[in-house]
């Protein structure tokens, strides 16, 4: 039996190191409507042709045949997911996917807020926001596209939908935005939301994409704890459930209602527990993006015709 109570025919993932993998990450698009500057050249990228992009029966496929082998949390990803069609229809079939118990989705909150009703009803469970800034000239220079108020109407949308936690990932630059990291964290203080502090990590594919060499700088989650703590006062660590488990930290503001979180990939990395793997757009299955090796699992899919949605 796996740990979430289903049958798994197959014999769990575990690799060299010993770790199981009961997580899977599904990007279904490499389209993005922003640009932000750690990310993606201002100018944008080639996007792939569409053939080259898992049919939705085909990512079905893979999560059923990772469920089988104990994977009970899939957390869709992009690019950005929302700008793929129909994004609602996959959610649903995953979410019907036996031994799945827990979907997610992280998104940049764009187009949140005309879809987080459908997401909900089609079985989404969590939704996280990735936002870098609260103020939108700050916002047009980080994301190079978009509207600030438009991911802040996605959030509270996914909160009226009733997505229970909504978090908002925050990637923490030096000299561009850890002067917001206290105004992020009072977010939480009224609101039960998750606000979590992500360290930077200067990806191989991320380089040439900054606003210019030195443009921001390394902050640990350290100096960004100290920070808040600054302000606020002494942070409260909460224990992390069974339910919870994940790279974060989490801890919360005296008195307040949400709860704030520290993925500290850098100076604190957790690659000794990590339980995830990933599915890119394409099709081919890495245990992590630092990692050049893979499965191409959309070769072995397509022996035959292929169905798209």
């Amino acid at each position: 039996m796996s740990c979430c109570g289903s049958s798994t025919p197959f014999a769990p993932v575990v690799d060299a190191y010993g770790r199981r993998f009961t997580y899977l990450r599904v990007s279904v698009t490499d389209v993005c409507n922003l640009r932000c500057v750690y990310c993606m050249p201002e100018e944008g990228v080639a996007w792939l042709p569409k053939d080259e992009i898992l049919s939705y029966e085909e990512i079905r496929t893979v999560v059923e045949a990772a469920a089988a082998t104990g994977v009970y949390k899939v957390r869709i990803t992009g690019g950005e997911p929302l700008a793929r069609k129909q994004i609602d229809v996959l959610t649903g079939m995953l979410a019907r996917v036996p031994g799945i118990d827990d979907l997610a989705m992280t998104t940049n909150g764009i187009l949140l807020a005309q879809h987080a009703r459908a997401l909900r009803e089609a079985g989404l469970k969590r939704v996280n926001v990735s936002l870098d800034t609260l103020n939108p000239e700050r916002f047009a220079r980080i994301a190079r596209r978009g509207d600030v108020k438009d991911v802040l109407a996605g959030l509270a949308a996914a909160q009226v939908a009733g997505f229970d936690p909504v978090k908002l990932n925050m990637v923490v630059l030096g000299g561009v935005n850890d002067d917001e990291v206290e105004a992020f964290a009072a977010l939480t203080l009224e609101r039960a939301i998750e606000v979590r502090f992500i360290e930077y990590m200067p990806l191989q594919e991320a380089k040439g994409c900054a606003l210019g060499s030195g443009s921001f700088g390394f902050v640990s989650n350290a100096t960004t704890k100290e920070r808040i703590a600054r302000r606020f006062g002494d942070l409260e660590a909460l224990e992390v459930g069974e339910g919870m488990r994940g790279p974060a930290e989490v801890w919360r503001l005296p008195r307040a209602a949400g709860r704030l979180g520290f993925i500290s990939a850098m100076s604190a990395p957790f690659c000794a527990r990590c339980d995830r793997l990933r599915l890119t757009a394409t099709g081919e299955i890495r245990s992590c993006l630092l990692d050049g090796g893979g499965v191409d699992a959309k070769r072995i899919l397509r022996g035959g015709a292929r169905a798209r949605i």
